[in-house]
């Protein structure tokens, strides 16, 4: 207990470094990949120090100087008295004074083809069948060669590096698989399940970033968190500690510390600050930094166990081994790596996901602010708006003790491998000669055997590395084109003056983008601050009527002036009683209009103003616009209404309006508003949808309606749930238009289903908005009328408005553009859409979400839970259902109560409760399945969007959220409104199927007797008897009569 205290007390460290780089994540990002950057120029030149560019790379000139070549070359001496040739270096060659000095070049003509002729160049000394040697006394080669038979041979690349690499990887593989065949099975075995864990690892990584909502960049991230600390580890053993790990022991080793180290921490980290920030709205003041906090504080306690584990059991092992220099070393890295790693993951990790998700909000604000304004919404009212997008909370941070076992077996596994010389050993040779890579080249056998004094008995032959020639061909322009552009790059980069401009513009970007990140942090948080602010400002408005109203009624005398001050400070009260407004004077209608005119309608009294109202000198629909202050102008519309409809009723708190976010109504969902109208909400669930498990929300006032449907939620679920599918995804919109003859109108009809004009008009169509992409046109012709169907999908808004705009321009280049002048639009409605009416269009077509869902009810449930049979309910569906809808002509209508449940789930979702007609179109099937009962419901037409429209009212909103479908999804457009339409679908089948069983058993009238009559009190008064109100009835008719 005592260690996990620390541990605890540690991470909370390690959640404050996270917030500080978290607030300035484009700073750490940088000083990280600049440290990174020089211990990686250092790990490359202690590794590959013979692979740096040279002259002799693919970007040096055409014509390289002789000073490179000869710094090239091999060298050898022959002294005047002797047969023997030395290795000379560079240095010495050019000091040495001799008479001759020969350069001895190797020129490889190599061809697939091997019926062209060979290119014979001056001063052969010595050819093979392909090869020819070439003695000069001066450092220079010819760049190309023609051969007898016309073919031009070029030299590759202008130099040999390419094919040098080539030569070098064809023989490193050569090597391995001669070493591979050699070698024993267990110690391929091991070494290679090392490598293909480490292959894993990395898949892994990008699989689980994925489920996270990040596909690439987090994971890339992730992995360039542990190069960076990889190289961090290779330069402090090298260059601080003094402890060199060989190439080949990094080979070998460098899996299992990928394996060790592995991406868990950074995955669960990341899954939790996403989570914890998109169940958070704007207004809750949550921040990066904040939310990257609390994930460190969770996750940093294992982060920091499993690491500190590692450590010390590679200090150990260190310390066990310290007489193998080899392993030792590698321990210490290891350590070194694992410490580095922990440092990262909580600064350069921290700062990248940081952000990510500053993007996200910025992307995510901007997204859901476009679409309201695109659906309709103005735009005052869409900078309120920021729904908080909620994923089911998944089980991520839970950690499994075996991981950590698995990781130290790991390493004793490691460790194993090294005492018993398994692992790596069978690539030793092959890797070691990768390590000490040379390119001195071996003085030829020929030179002994073919010189016969000619080259003098004191000489210095210089041997070149080969020359690859190949014939010349097209494709070689091209290349040749590359290799120059990348020439003259890398020789403008490594100038001086060029090198100080790209690090200035580098600096320059850098601070350019900190402070484009600061600006838009500042525009979000801007926005988040107005919202409070007036929350806050509301609020202080209603304590101070309430305080100032209390004074008043302590208060029994005051004077004039000071009632008149009074008055002036309290006229933002919405709640003006009587005895308040008669304790002031009343001033002239005149005087109320002129301070009207000057602007000060706001001074004014609530009755005042309804007075401007009442006698036609201010709008009723205005007030809002003049108050500025929603809540106030319903408390004078209605106070104006009281009088011009003579409805007292608007004077008392039945119909409510108080404590009503009136901000989000105005402009986007009801106008003229003198309150809201309560619904109750009940919910059915859970409900497994897809085996998601629901809680559906319904406001209805039918009792009977919510507890039949939770009915046929128990009865799906005991059957395994339901199972959706979606057929199609668009909502329409059918213009009508008409030209001047038929003949016109026949010629648009065939241009708009030809190829062509679907392209043009659909191209038209998508440039008016950012989510709503035209799928498809279809077009019927009535006369000389032609009404055109667009079909577009919407993302998650439901789509209405943001088609019209769509389809007014579309029509309008139709006439401007495309070559329709004399097409004249009739209305952008022509009711071939349909839209809020039944329609056999719909019906076929589908409009908005076409879905089917479907579920099996064992036969057993059926029979305990619905109180009926499988065959009656299957024979009242065919009767009912099926029969009568027919027989009465409907249209859609193959079910029992299909919009019973569409509207309840409408209401409380913010749906528009108008599309219930052709949304509730429904045909519900019923067939027995080996003694179980198979339900489905086929739903063509459900409209839904869940974003826009009502469901930026809170109450709904927060119903969305209940379901995890508010505003837009992250990063697939329209899944969210896709889901709310199977969730209805099911709901829809839950219903029908209780319904069909009370009907198939005879409880329909029951349970409505149930539900909807209230139980006779207990004390109440007894009924008479019937025949004693038939002997009082007599009597009083005999009174009547004398």
């Amino acid at each position: 207990m005592v260690l996990q205290s620390q541990f605890g007390q540690s991470a909370k460290l390690l959640a404050y470094v996270a917030r500080f780089s978290a607030k300035r994540p484009i700073h750490v990002i940088l000083i990280t990949l600049l440290m990174s950057a020089i211990a990686y120029l250092s790990v490359v030149q202690y590794y590959v120090s013979g692979w740096q560019l040279a002259s002799t790379s693919v970007f040096s000139a055409d014509s390289p100087d002789a000073d490179g070549l000869f710094e090239e070359c091999t060298h050898y001496y022959r002294g005047p008295n002797s047969d023997v040739w030395n290795l000379l270096s560079s240095e010495e060659a050019k000091s040495k004074a001799v008479p001759q000095h020969y350069y001895l070049f190797n020129l490889d003509f190599e061809s697939e083809n091997e019926t062209i002729s060979l290119p014979h160049p001056d001063n052969i000394f010595y050819e093979t069948s392909n090869n020819k040697y070439v003695l000069k006394t001066e450092p220079s080669i010819e760049q190309s060669f023609t051969s007898q038979d016309g073919t031009q041979w070029r030299l590759s690349n202008y130099r040999n590096r390419l094919f040098e690499i080539q030569h070098f990887l064809t023989t490193v593989y050569k090597n391995l698989k001669t070493r591979f065949l050699e070698s024993e099975p267990f110690d391929i075995i091991i070494v290679g399940a090392a490598h293909l864990t480490m292959i894993y690892s990395v898949v892994s990584l990008f699989s689980d970033m994925s489920k996270t909502g990040s596909r690439f960049w987090l994971s890339l991230s992730a992995m360039v968190n542990s190069a960076c600390a990889l190289f961090l580890a290779l330069y402090t053993t090298q260059s601080i500690v003094n402890r060199p790990v060989s190439l080949l022991s990094l080979i070998e080793g460098l899996p299992f510390i990928a394996v060790i180290v592995g991406f868990k921490h950074k995955v669960r980290l990341t899954a939790y600050t996403l989570q914890s920030f998109e169940r958070m709205g704007i207004t809750k003041k949550m921040t990066t930094d904040k939310a990257l906090f609390d994930a460190m504080c969770i996750e940093g306690r294992r982060l920091l166990q499993d690491y500190v584990l590692c450590l010390v059991a590679f200090i150990g092992c260190s310390i066990y081994a310290r007489k193998l220099e080899t392993l030792k070393n590698f321990c210490i890295l290891s350590a070194f790596i694992l410490f580095f790693e922990l440092i990262l993951t909580t600064t350069f990790f921290s700062a990248v996901l940081a952000l990510k998700l500053e993007i996200n909000v910025i992307h995510r604000s901007t997204v859901i602010k476009q679409t309201l304004e695109e659906d309709g919404v103005i735009p005052s009212t869409a900078n309120l708006i920021y729904g908080a997008l909620t994923k089911s909370k998944t089980s991520v941070l839970q950690s499994n003790a075996a991981v950590t076992f698995v990781k130290l077996s790991l390493i004793g596994a490691f460790v194993a491998i090294n005492f018993y010389n398994f692992g790596a050993g069978w690539a030793s040779e092959t890797f070691t000669s990768l390590y000490s890579f040379n390119t001195t080249a071996s003085l030829p056998e020929f030179i002994h055997t073919h010189d016969s004094g000619n080259l003098g008995k004191q000489v210095i032959i210089s041997i070149a590395p080969v020359q690859y020639y190949r014939p010349m061909k097209a494709y070689h322009q091209v290349e040749d084109i590359l290799l120059r552009l990348l020439r003259y790059v890398s020789m403008a980069i490594r100038d001086r003056l060029i090198s100080k401009l790209v690090f200035f513009a580098l600096a320059i970007s850098a601070t350019i983008n900190i402070y484009l990140l600061n600006a838009a942090r500042i525009h979000t948080s801007f926005t988040a601050d107005e919202i409070s602010k007036k929350k806050i400002a509301k609020k202080e408005e209603k304590i101070a009527a309430v305080t100032d109203t209390h004074a008043k009624k302590v208060v029994t005398t005051v004077s004039k002036k000071t009632a008149v001050a009074v008055d002036s400070s309290s006229t933002t009260d919405e709640d003006e009683t009587d005895s308040d407004i008669n304790g002031f004077p009343e001033r002239p209608l005149q005087e109320l209009e002129q301070l009207y005119k000057d602007g000060q309608v706001c001074s004014l009294r609530n009755k005042e103003i309804a007075l401007l109202v009442t006698n036609s000198i201010l709008p009723l629909y205005a007030l809002e616009k003049v108050l500025r202050n929603t809540t106030r102008a319903v408390a004078v519309r209605r106070k104006a209404l009281a009088i011009l409809a003579d409805a007292p009723v608007l004077s008392t708190d039945r119909l409510p309006y108080k404590h009503y976010d009136y901000d989000r109504v105005f402009g986007a969902c009801c106008e003229n508003v003198i309150g809201y109208m309560p619904l109750p909400v009940g919910v059915i669930g859970p409900m497994i949808i897809d085996g998601v498990s629901y809680h559906i929300p319904m406001a209805t006032t039918e009792g009977c309606l919510v507890a039949s449907a939770m009915r046929g939620c128990k009865a799906i679920n005991a059957g395994g749930g339901a199972a959706t599918v979606l057929t199609k995804d668009g909502m329409t919109r059918g213009p009508c238009v008409r030209f001047p003859t038929l003949a016109r109108s026949g010629a648009c009809k065939m241009w708009l289903d030809s190829e062509e004009g679907q392209n043009k008009v659909k191209k038209a169509f998508n440039s008016t908005s950012r989510f709503a992409r035209l799928q498809h046109v279809q077009t019927a012709l009535a006369g000389d009328l032609l009404f055109v169907r667009f079909r577009t999908t919407t993302g998650d808004a439901m789509g209405m408005n943001m088609i019209s705009k769509g389809v007014e321009f579309s029509l309008k280049q139709m006439v401007e553009e495309f070559g329709w002048s004399d097409m004249e639009i009739v209305s952008v409605s022509g009711n071939y859409c349909t839209d809020k009416k039944s329609a056999a269009i719909n019906w076929i077509e589908g409009r908005g979400k076409s879905v089917v869902a479907e579920a099996t009810i064992p036969g057993d449930v059926v029979r305990k839970v619905l109180k009926s049979d499988v065959s009656a309910l299957v024979e009242l569906n065919i009767s009912k259902n099926l029969i009568g809808s027919a027989m009465a002509g409907s249209i859609g209508g193959f079910n029992a109560h299909a919009a019973n449940l569409v509207t309840a789930v409408y209401l409380a979702l913010g749906q528009d409760p108008a599309q219930n007609v052709e949304s509730s179109s429904c045909m519900t099937l019923m067939k027995e399945v080996d003694g179980d009962l198979r339900i489905s419901v086929s739903m063509p037409s459900i409209e839904v969007g869940t974003i826009g429209g009502g469901t930026i009212l809170e109450p709904q909103g927060a119903m969305l959220d209940l379901l995890g479908v508010r505003g837009p999804h992250p990063t697939d457009p329209g899944a969210n409104a896709r889901q709310l339409a199977k969730i209805v679908a099911c709901a829809v089948m839950a219903g029908e199927l209780s319904l069909c069983a009370a009907l198939a058993a005879g409880h329909l009238v029951q349970s409505h007797m149930t539900h909807n009559r209230a139980k006779k009190p207990a004390n109440a008064a007894p009924v008479a008897d019937p025949k004693e109100i038939e002997r009082l009835t007599e009597g009083s008719k005999s009174c009547i009569k004398s």
